[in-house]
């Protein structure tokens, strides 16, 4: 598959962070391995910002932005990194990334610490907490280490937060970014088209033949971990597990998107590999005119908060002509809709963006509505890709039919 990035997309988005940004300096790192068990590491998940800076995919490495020069800092290596991991050539780094001066870490960190002499302010990616007990994770220390590491040499510079500087950038997709989804949406939908054409006894059969498909077609694989969900499992939204067995019948929550040169699909369908029942009809039913209403709504100027609103007032007339509630309020309706109607789509499944903006065009989004009714065995979610455009918006994943059965 052709990359649809070259260094010139890196460049300029170095250059309007240093527009945006009136600090003096700008150190941002990328992020380091995570321990899988003994002598063995995780597969390597770069840091989006990173990425998006540098397009390398080099765990340790550190992006100096100075007035009036830019250059890369090369990690620490053991002796046994070096045979077991390798690294990638300095003239493939300059390549890729654009930036045109690589250090060895001492050298580097030594013309690091003198500029941060001269600095008043320097902007970084700070660090999220060690552990977020909202998601129940841990978080890849790099950052923290990357900020402590500057605050040793040089105490008292004021560090500043550049993440929502970053967030607005990346909010606005570039036509590379755009090509780039387009084409993990298009290995998705294709993936999903042949993998419904069968029946499965279990839930991983499916993810497997999905996985397979995303690989056949040329994405690095999943761009999250996918969700395959039959029955009652559905009603937990992140069921990752993917290993029971699936009922006769049973409606099957499907969240997968591929991701290629980083960037990520996430499409939704729910699925019934035999006859659906009236009242899964029903619901099902229900889901979709929500979307389409959902849809319908976005366009460049639209509020989150409006268009978050109003399709909340329709999931509740939903959820009530389904019997589930008899009030439309708010705390009623999540109940059996817990989630948010749409999250931002890029470099990372649940993008960067500035959800108390108006819309523009070149943003990217989902469209994921959802009823999920535990007591009955019953969960379904519909989600598309949608691109905001001048006049209105695109259905990138249009081509993904939309049934139950």
């Amino acid at each position: 598959m052709e990359s649809h990035f070259t260094s010139k997309f890196f460049t300029g988005n170095r250059e309007r962070l240093r527009e945006s940004y009136e600090g003096e300096l700008v150190v941002v790192t990328a992020n380091g391995l995570l321990q899988r068990g003994a002598d063995s590491a995780y597969g390597f998940a770069q840091d989006a910002n990173f990425w998006y800076l540098t397009g390398l995919d080099e765990p340790d490495v550190i992006l100096v932005l100075a007035d009036s020069e830019e250059y890369l800092i090369l990690p620490e290596q053991s002796d046994y990194q070096k045979i077991f991991d390798g690294s990638a050539p300095e003239s493939e780094l300059t390549k890729r990334s654009g930036v045109k001066a690589v250090f060895g870490y001492d050298e580097g960190w030594a013309r690091l610490a003198a500029a941060m002499k001269k600095a008043r302010r320097l902007g970084t990616v700070m660090p999220p907490p060690a552990y977020v007990g909202l998601y129940g994770m841990y978080t890849n220390p790099a950052r923290r280490g990357l900020v402590e590491k500057l605050k040793d040499r040089q105490t008292g510079l004021k560090i500043d937060d550049i993440t929502p500087k970053l967030a607005l950038q990346r909010m606005i997709k570039q036509p590379e970014e755009i090509s780039a989804i387009r084409a993990a949406i298009d290995v998705t939908v294709a993936s999903l088209k042949d993998a419904f054409k069968q029946k499965y006894s279990h839930e991983y059969e499916l993810e497997a033949e999905i996985t397979a498909g995303f690989r056949r077609r040329g994405a690095a694989g999943h761009a999250f971990e996918p969700i395959v969900a039959a029955g009652r499992r559905a009603c937990t939204l992140h069921n990752v597990a993917n290993d029971a067995p699936i009922g006769q019948s049973e409606a099957v929550v499907v969240d997968v998107g591929a991701e290629v040169e980083h960037y990520a699909a996430d499409i939704t369908r729910t699925v019934v590999f035999g006859r659906p029942s009236a009242r899964q009809r029903a619901v099902y039913e229900a889901v979709l005119a929500v979307q389409d209403f959902a849809i319908g709504l976005l366009k460049p100027g639209m509020s989150f908060e409006a268009y978050r609103d109003q399709t909340d007032s329709l999931m509740g007339e939903k959820l009530r002509g389904l019997g589930l509630i008899k009030n439309t309020d708010q705390q009623s309706v999540r109940r059996y809709y817990p989630h948010s109607i749409s999250h931002f789509l890029g470099l990372n499944v649940h993008d960067a963006g500035d959800y108390a903006r108006p819309l523009q065009a070149g943003t990217i989004l989902t469209v994921a509505p959802g009823i999920y009714i535990p007591e009955e065995g019953i969960g379904v979610r519909i989600e598309d890709d949608i691109l905001i455009t001048e006049k209105g918006h695109e259905v990138l994943s249009n081509d993904l039919p939309r049934k139950l059965g």
